[in-house]
């Protein structure tokens, strides 16, 4: 059984398989770089610009792969959105807002005790991912189950 799918879908896709590798590859970095010692000590800025640049380039990439490869399938179609797209798109934008919001209350909360940067900069780095990843999912069960 073959399952098709819209380019809106092709590319929350992407931001999803994306999203969540390099987080994982983030967080591995980070702690090897601490070494056993205290994660405030990690020099994480590079990594962290490394992680949002190498997000956004491999998001890209693969979306331009997928599409060429559906392209291919159905040339007709390979670019195409309608208003369920923008519906599943408004829906998904607003459950990561709310993951955002979040992220901020934690900054916010960090920052009134005086908290490293560290644990600052990367509880809104995280919670710009996982308010991408949640997002994401829920655009895509919106996608298969459609919108309630």
């Amino acid at each position: 059984m073959e399952v098709i799918m819209v380019y809106e879908e092709r590319n929350t896709w992407s931001t999803l398989i994306v999203s969540v590798v390099v987080m994982i590859g983030y967080v591995i970095v980070v702690l090897q770089a601490a070494g056993g010692g205290p994660l405030t000590g990690v020099d994480w800025f590079p990594l962290m610009l490394w992680a949002i640049g190498i997000s956004i380039g491999a998001t890209i990439v693969l979306s331009i792969l997928w599409g060429m490869i559906a392209g291919a399938k159905d040339p007709d179609d390979v670019g195409r959105s309608d208003v369920r797209d923008r519906d599943i798109n408004r829906m998904g934008a607003r459950v990561e807002q709310a993951f955002l919001v979040l992220a901020g209350l934690g900054v916010i909360a960090l920052c009134a005790v005086g908290a490293d940067v560290f644990w600052i900069a990367n509880t809104m780095f995280l919670g710009f991912a996982v308010s991408t990843v949640i997002g994401s999912i829920a655009r895509v069960i919106a996608y298969r189950r459609g919108l309630v």
